[in-house]
């Protein structure tokens, strides 16, 4: 006998020696009495699961073995696997992928039949409506829970694009798609099979796009406000990175190219992590840079820069409009404000600074600039009061472990909304952390296929409707606002 032909033998003298442990807790689960031991590593082995269904297997009463699964449909015990195999493959991330699959269906099913629905008890578009109309509710109050019941029942519609390049919207996928101020237009990037990445402007009228892989963007006011976007351009190969201004007029369909309206310029700089273009009078035509350990102030017109040296990589930024702050999110869950007053080589410029126990990957700041929002990699979005330098209010739900995912806050809409890396974009009340709505992702839940989401309240301009827009793969979704409650909620206000 060969030495492969005994270890064979062995595993399979092992397997015959587990069959009766599975034949006993078959019988046992007939008989339905357990004893007080059994339950307790139950109630063990569900806490360290990964996914719902082994709860549910614990709620069933259904005893948990060390190693194997039990299929609920099926009725019986799988083994765990440690990796592959080629007749059953079975692990716990196949088991993980299957049931968040089948949670997604679900409430996609949901999504389109249930057309009612409520965000909070006691509150539907008649009570609120009667509510007013006896001056139970003030003007705000109404508003507000008007505007989370509209939320709460938008619609997806698929959105067809038009272009003059049909077969790159069957080949480019989405990256991320950032509405401009006023809501009317959209800066996406997209992923090119060959590498690199596409960007360019959707106006609900056209797509033109040239070339280029972009690490970071936002808009810029350079001759007007959202006259010009910044892109920063990671380096490819022996090309150094450099962050690029482009005029917005460059990507409608009409321009002719006779002209040059604003400015195009470049400047090269270390790949940057993030970027932020500054509206505060103080700090008037510069933009920041977020780099490894270091954040970079540049001015468009003179070429002046300032560098502030951190301890950690600067993942967020945002300007303040009232004050000369510049806030920054780092690496290391630090979340400081950096006084454009202060010359960077003095000690008093780190104006204030939070901590998060995770890496910062958004940060936003709002209207009266003494409170601001910050996201994580560890899932938590937190408000934050710069005055006391504490949390106030934590939002519930968000789901991240390592992904870069921004978050959008509207403030005069009063709503919060960010995309998980479960791919759930969630939608929370800004003023009480109630969460509104959660929309499954219209594709099977992967890394590549986290949604990129843009809200506003006037799509396509100020005739338009507020909702929810959504970049998934080569598909792009609009949810607005149903139209299950027509004029009612208009005439209470």
């Amino acid at each position: 006998m060969d030495r492969s032909t005994w270890q064979g033998r062995r595993r399979r003298g092992r397997g015959r020696q587990q069959s009766p442990a599975l034949r006993q807790c078959d019988s046992s689960e007939r008989s339905s009495t357990r004893s007080s031991q059994s339950t307790q590593h139950s109630g063990h082995h569900d806490a360290e699961s990964l996914s719902n269904s082994s709860s549910r297997a614990g709620e069933s009463s259904v005893p948990d073995l060390p190693g194997f699964y039990f299929d609920p449909e099926k009725n019986r015990y799988f083994r765990l696997l440690p990796g592959h195999n080629n007749c059953n493959p079975l692990t716990k991330e196949s088991i993980r992928h299957k049931e968040m699959e089948s949670r997604r269906l679900q409430l996609l099913q949901q999504e389109d039949k249930q057309k009612k629905k409520i965000t909070r008890m006691g509150f539907n578009a008649s009570s609120i409506l009667r509510k007013n109309q006896l001056g139970f509710l003030n003007f705000t109050s109404y508003c507000r829970l008007s505007h989370e019941l509209r939320v709460s029942c938008m619609e997806r519609k698929k959105v067809e694009i038009q272009s003059s390049d049909p077969s790159a919207l069957a080949s480019d996928r989405f990256n991320f798609i950032l509405a401009d101020t006023s809501s009317d237009r959209l800066f996406t990037v997209n992923d090119v099979k060959i590498g690199g990445s596409k960007y360019g402007i959707i106006n609900l009228q056209g797509l033109k796009a040239p070339t280029f892989k972009v690490n970071s963007v936002c808009w810029a006011s350079l001759s007007h406000l959202d006259s010009h976007i910044l892109l920063c351009l990671m380096g490819l190969a022996e090309t150094p990175g450099c962050a690029t201004l482009l005029p917005a007029s460059l990507f409608v369909s009409s321009h002719q190219g006779t002209d040059q309206p604003g400015m195009l310029c470049s400047f090269r700089i270390p790949g940057a992590w993030s970027c932020a273009w500054s509206l505060n009078v103080q700090a008037n035509n510069c933009f920041s840079t977020g780099l490894s350990r270091r954040v970079l102030l540049t001015n468009v017109v003179t070429g002046q820069r300032q560098s502030y040296g951190t301890n950690s990589d600067v993942l967020a930024q945002q300007f303040a409009v009232k004050t000369p702050l510049l806030f920054n999110g780092c690496r290391s869950g630090e979340i400081f404000a950096i006084d454009l007053r202060s010359p960077s080589q003095a000690k008093g410029w780190k104006a204030t600074h939070v901590f998060h126990d995770s890496a910062v990957t958004s940060v936003r700041i709002l209207k009266e600039e003494q409170y601001v929002l910050a996201s994580d990699m560890a899932g938590k979005i937190k408000l934050w009061d710069l005055r006391a330098t504490k949390c106030v209010t934590q939002y519930e739900g968000h789901v991240n472990e390592y992904a870069y995912l921004p978050l959008h806050m509207h403030e005069e809409e009063g709503i919060l909304v960010a995309v998980g890396q479960d791919c759930y974009t969630r939608i929370w009340s800004l003023h009480d952390a109630q969460l509104l709505r959660t929309i499954p992702s219209p594709y099977p839940t992967s890394k590549a296929n986290i949604p990129s989401v843009a809200f506003s309240p006037r799509l396509g301009g100020p005739q338009g409707a507020p909702g929810l827009l959504m970049a998934v793969q080569q598909d792009l979704y609009c949810f607005s606002y149903s139209s299950f409650y027509p004029g009612n909620l208009e005439e209470g206000r």
